[in-house]
């Protein structure tokens, strides 16, 4: 079942819907979702663009679109990467600034009927996105992040990405995937040759990423493919529907929300 328009646009997946489409798909429907990706614009190596964590969340957050009765929301573009600001092209904004936005963008989602907000999360350092969620959900508000580590290791399983999550950290195997699949017009050569391991990073939050990799890439971007993507994304729309399920589920059936 197709929730949402979208059409492919040179940075990702854009909401094509009028104010019609959303008053159609939510009437009779007790418990309204939006999906709401969020990105980054950070290095990526020199093979990946600086907006692959965007890319990649609107990737996500368009499938599950197409699957599920969800509004699909434009992207947030720039996000917390400050342990890249080593790397020419870097551009954060605060922790306090991202929760603002969402937060807000959820209130303004209520307001308009919408009971549910699904964060899409395509950057590992925008951690202030969890306790945005924590502090939603003990409000009383639904809203859940993805994916969660759990739906990202069933869609690796399922995908053959050899590489682990620990290994693949910045611009490996699942991320030049992702983009080999969804838009390979933006992965420019030398990712076959671009593998480096660093999987002590205990000092990451302290120093950034700069003491640990000179090309910034943490991974094996080598072991990429257009199909291991094309699975990834299948595996994630796949999980999501557990997501979809706990937050329009009723009040009176015990949910537990996230």
């Amino acid at each position: 079942m197709s929730g949402s328009g979208v059409r492919a646009a040179a940075h990702g997946v854009v909401p094509t819907d009028t104010t019609e489409d959303v008053r159609a798909r939510g009437a009779g429907v007790s418990a309204q979702v939006a999906v709401l990706p969020v990105g980054s614009f950070e290095q990526h190596g020199p093979f990946l663009p600086l907006a692959t964590d965007t890319l990649i969340a609107c990737a996500v957050a368009g499938e599950i679109a197409a699957a599920y009765p969800v509004h699909l929301l434009p992207p947030v573009t720039v996000a917390c990467s400050h342990e890249h600001a080593g790397w020419p092209g870097t551009v954060s904004i605060s922790s306090v600034t991202l929760h603002a936005v969402v937060r807000d963008i959820a209130a303004s989602l209520r307001r308009g009927g919408v009971d549910a907000l699904v964060v899409v999360n395509g950057h590992g350092g925008n951690y202030v996105l969890g306790n945005v969620v924590q502090e939603a959900s003990a409000r009383g508000e639904r809203m859940a992040l993805f994916p969660a580590v759990e739906d990202w290791e069933g869609a690796r399983e399922r995908a053959g990405v050899r590489t682990s999550l620990l290994t693949d950290m910045h611009a490996g195997e699942i991320e030049t995937s992702i983009l080999l699949h969804a838009h390979p017009e933006f992965v420019r050569p030398g990712y076959e040759s671009a593998d480096f391991v660093a999987d002590d990073r205990r000092h990451l939050l302290s120093l950034g990423m700069s003491a640990y990799t000179e090309s910034g890439v943490i991974g094996r971007p080598s072991l990429g493919s257009a199909e291991k993507g094309k699975e990834l994304l299948a595996g994630l729309v796949e999980s999501f529907s557990a997501v979809f399920a706990l937050l329009t589920a009723s009040d009176d059936a015990g949910d537990v929300r996230g």
